[in-house]
């Protein structure tokens, strides 16, 4: 048995033995024990935060398999350049610069081959341009005489570089070019001001623009070869996923505002997916820079699959900000939702049918525009798409003039039908109608941007040719009549 009893203002622990002596017990943990059990919980908490990285760094490498493959291309990629170090030969061939062509992999190797272009492009144009004028520069500063060459360079330097800086401002070369302004001014300042000091300046000039130019074109061919990914393509299925979720994000709001559970076997999977649908109208929100990066970067790409040359990547542009402008309403149609003034629950039931009847068809629009988009071909259902669409929003107009006649006819006593309401009753009526009235108006507004959707993908099918949909079917219907002869013959 143990007792516990209070000695020199601390704690001891005692024992009784079977011969009724005490012992008195000694804790095993000391300084070195309790330094040991720090140490072994700091070593399981840095090995639980390297197994959450893995398991993350994992999860991503699963879900995004093309961030996978372009790690093992910028590896590939340094690993050739790096043939112009170890290899004599190539070393020689160089002068030494190989450094500046590891260097232009490492800063210009991008995800996609737009991106990998355009930087690759810019760089070598660059260097190019500020190798020439700084050569150029240096004769002209060298025919000045000793005395003058150093003012003459130091002027160049000043309005050269204050020149391509200024261009840097200038949005529409910035958007394209501003990468390129950059290494300008890098370049011709290192081969002016070391134009002044060395001796073989042509021949540092035209080494560095040869390796430059070495690792652009190793980036360009790794890119472009092995599993390409295509900024253009990036950005066509970016836009077409946008619109897939805005026609769901639609449906999921007017039923939750209108409390439309569906079935009762499919009440608990609407619930579960209702908050996805609800918020699907933010990621055309947020996908503005991303749109305006890729088709920025798909200009600069070669054609590639259903993309010619000249794609107008700009009409993307156009169909992203249509797409934004429907999905301000959405938003606004959800802060309905959680608002704290509230229609009657019996005024909802009586427009329930009618607009998510106008949602249901506001849906097909869009997702019929979705397919258009991915399957580039224009569609013959747009337009009787479009037309149900106005008749719904005709009839739900229709539905709510007649609102304020029959909740007036409401309102008034019933002892007396022909006593006039007064004020109050007047009030109370319109506070009914307000909230309701606004979510109907959202509505109506929201099919109007939805035309205007309509409009733009309907140019972008005209600017980028896309086939009628009865050339597409005859062509499959050729490839079907193809594979079925050829099994035939098998």
């Amino acid at each position: 048995m143990a007792s516990e009893k209070e000695s020199c203002g601390g704690l001891e622990w005692t024992t009784k033995k079977p011969d009724g002596t005490t012992k008195k017990l000694q804790p095993e943990s000391g300084l070195a024990h309790r330094a040991f059990m720090r140490l072994k919980g700091l070593i399981l908490w840095f090995v639980s935060k390297i197994w959450s990285f893995l398991e993350k760094a994992w999860n991503l490498g699963v879900s995004e398999p093309k961030k996978v493959i372009h790690c093992l291309k910028v590896g590939l990629a340094l690993s050739l350049v790096s043939l112009f170090y170890y290899v004599r030969p190539l070393y020689d061939g160089v002068g030494g610069n190989a450094m500046w062509a590891v260097m232009t992999v490492v800063v210009v190797f991008e995800y996609t081959v737009g991106a990998t272009l355009c930087k690759s492009i810019n760089r070598a144009t660059g260097t190019f341009l500020a190798g020439c004028l700084g050569i150029g520069v240096h004769w002209i500063a060298t025919q000045s005489g000793a005395k003058f060459e150093p003012v003459i360079a130091g002027v160049f330097i000043f309005i050269l570089t204050s020149t391509a800086t200024f261009s840097r401002f200038i949005p529409s070369f910035k958007a394209r070019f501003d990468y390129g302004a950059m290494i300008f001014i890098l370049t011709f300042s290192l081969v002016s001001v070391s134009g002044y000091r060395v001796d073989r300046l042509f021949e540092m000039a035209h080494h560095r623009v040869a390796t430059i130019v070495i690792g652009t074109a190793i980036c360009i061919l790794t890119s472009m070869i092995f599993c390409p990914v295509w900024a253009g393509k990036e950005l066509h299925f970016l836009i077409n996923r946008n619109m897939e979720k805005l026609a769901d994000s639609l449906d999921g709001c007017v039923a939750e505002y209108f409390n439309d559970d569906g079935n009762a076997n499919e009440q608990d999977s609407t619930k579960k997916d209702s908050g996805k649908m609800l918020r699907g109208y933010e990621c055309a929100l947020n996908s503005k820079a991303s749109e305006e990066t890729m088709a920025n970067f798909a200009r600069w790409e070669p054609a590639h699959g259903p993309f010619n040359f000249r794609h107008p990547w700009k009409q993307y542009l156009k169909i992203g900000a249509a797409m934004r402008n429907c999905a301000f309403c959405i938003e606004s149609f959800n802060t309905c939702i959680n608002s704290e003034i509230q229609a009657p629950e019996f005024l909802k039931n009586n427009f329930s049918d009618v607009c998510i009847r106008l949602s249901s068809h506001c849906s097909k629009v869009l997702k019929e525009l979705s397919v258009t988009m991915k399957t580039m071909t224009k569609s013959s259902a747009t337009d009787l798409l479009v037309s149900e669409m106005n008749f719904a929003v005709q009839e739900l107009q229709n539905d709510l003039k007649a609102l304020p006649n029959w909740l007036l006819l409401d309102s008034l006593p019933a002892n007396n039908e022909k006593e006039e309401p007064n004020t109050e009753q007047l009030i109370v009526p319109l506070t009914e109608i307000l909230p309701l009235a606004t979510a109907i108006s959202l509505l109506i507004e929201i099919t109007a941007r939805i035309e205007g959707i309509v409009d733009v993908v309907d140019k972008l099918a005209d600017l980028a040719e896309f086939k009628p949909e009865d050339d597409k079917k005859s062509e499959q219907k050729k490839i079907d009549d193809q594979t079925m002869k050829i099994l035939e013959k098998i």
